[in-house]
């Protein structure tokens, strides 16, 4: 067996607490954005009031109607500066959200080099224990959430997603701290590569969903305030698709996702059968990774038969994710059985 490189593997600790801090600089470069296109468009709203108000006397005092239609007239001019359904590319240029994603893209970058680093010193693939599996499974939201930016407007997104991303590197250092080493027996197939790294997938786009599920709440609600003639509250969400908008996205998403985590139940039975002698023996993790499939089969299940849309599929979407996060974590380290094995 090869032995460890353990200066390559100081190297990889040095990538990574670089990669935190260039993905702290570009969520707070996000959040700027988020705060300087919010004031924008509300300096726009406002600009619009004021030239509507001449307008609005002249009709009050030739005796034309002012009351709900005039509202629902004002709930329009909202609406026009809201953004784009389609999520493309479109408006004035944004600085700040550009220097965000370049310093995501760098933070990327080195994100990467920090986990081939330890996979190299370690001779083996980086996701062997729950630290490797929660840096990596980090690396690809991130690597998910630029790709898709090719296509699609996101920015939005990003504080969200590059908070996310390093909560999870935050869990992995504080949480699962765990020194470079070698597979235990039990790991030691090429069932890790394919099994783990699907699954690893699988659980970056959840991630994905989880932060536009909850954005697609938030928006609801400022829908239906803005309908009813209320204050809004998050000025920043003119600058989010609407709640529609980003439930359909999600929908698309967490369909390849289930796909994947369906692919990942099966391949861990095979591997089970090949390490234990059987398919399936309702170890505590074998059963939460099914009670996920489940929820995430009855959110697509019921959003595609049931017309539970808006909020109700948001909120299934949600509860999905927190098992998904239950697993990885309370299942793994409080919960015996044949796969507490994570190096914790």
């Amino acid at each position: 067996m090869p032995s460890i490189d353990y200066q390559l593997a100081e190297y990889s600790d040095l990538f990574m607490l670089l990669a935190a801090f260039t993905y702290t600089v570009a969520l707070l470069a996000f959040a700027w954005d988020l705060a300087k296109s919010s004031k924008t468009l509300q300096a726009v709203d406002r600009k619009a009031a004021a030239q509507a108000a001449p307008a609005k006397k002249v009709m009050a005092t030739a005796g034309a109607p002012t009351g709900p239609a005039d509202s629902n007239r004002q709930w329009d001019s909202s609406e026009a500066v809201t953004a784009d359904d389609a999520m493309g590319y479109t408006g004035p240029r944004r600085n700040a959200a550009r220097v965000a994603v370049a310093l995501t893209a760098l933070a990327t970058l080195i994100h990467a080099a920090a986990v081939v680093a330890r996979g190299l010193a370690a001779h083996r693939v980086p996701w062997g224990n729950m630290y490797e599996f929660c840096t990596t499974g980090a690396l690809v939201v991130s690597v998910i959430f630029l790709l898709v930016l090719l296509r699609r407007d996101l920015r939005f997104l990003g504080t969200f997603v590059v908070g996310l991303v390093l909560i999870m590197m935050m869990a992995a250092t504080i949480g699962f701290p765990t020194p470079v080493g070698h597979l235990i027996p039990a790991l030691q197939s090429y069932w890790l590569i394919i099994h783990v790294s699907v699954a690893v997938i699988a659980s970056a786009l959840f991630t994905l969903t989880f932060a536009m599920s909850v954005l697609q709440l938030l928006q609801a609600d400022r829908e239906a305030k803005a309908r009813a003639g209320a204050k809004e509250r998050f000025g920043f969400l003119k600058i989010v698709p609407s709640a529609q908008s980003l439930e359909n996205f999600s929908y698309r998403i967490n369909a390849v996702a289930f796909v994947l985590w369906t692919f990942t139940l099966m391949a861990g039975a095979v591997w089970a059968e090949q390490a234990w002698g059987r398919y399936w023996g309702w170890d505590t993790k074998e059963v939460w990774t099914f009670v996920i499939w489940v929820v995430y089969a009855g959110y697509l299940h019921a959003r595609a038969t049931r017309g539970w849309t808006g909020t109700r599929a948001a909120w299934l979407s949600i509860v999905g994710y927190l098992c998904v996060v239950f697993n990885f974590t309370i299942v793994n380290v409080y919960f015996a059985g044949l796969h507490s094995y994570s190096g914790v």
